[in-house]
């Protein structure tokens, strides 16, 4: 695994999604539940950043059309979208998270 780091700690608030490009690849990264959870920034629906989405239940919502997509999975829970879109490991390490671009669930 090669984790890439994302931001520090105290940059993630609860429930408050945070958008970061890593390697190219935009992230959004929330913390939620006493986790931190990585997940592609772009709705398999509609092609639009999840980043500015409401976070609820370990989920986040597409703030465009509603689709819902699970925090641990990428799945849909339901229409609009239909596809995943790909999550990623995370480690928190020295007050500082890092993502795992190259392990997708």
């Amino acid at each position: 695994m090669t984790y890439v780091r994302a931001c520090s700690e105290a940059e993630l608030s609860e429930d408050t999604p945070l958008r970061v490009v890593l390697e190219g690849v935009p992230v959004t990264l929330v913390r939620t539940e006493g986790e931190v959870y990585a997940i592609n920034d772009v709705c398999s629906h509609a092609n639009v950043s999840l980043s500015e989405g409401e976070v609820e239940d370990c989920a986040i919502e597409c703030w465009l059309h509603g689709s819902r997509f699970d925090l641990r999975t990428g799945r849909p829970s339901g229409p609009p979208a239909t596809q995943p879109v790909p999550v990623y490991p995370v480690k928190i390490e020295a007050d500082a998270i890092h993502v795992d671009l190259n392990q997708e669930s």
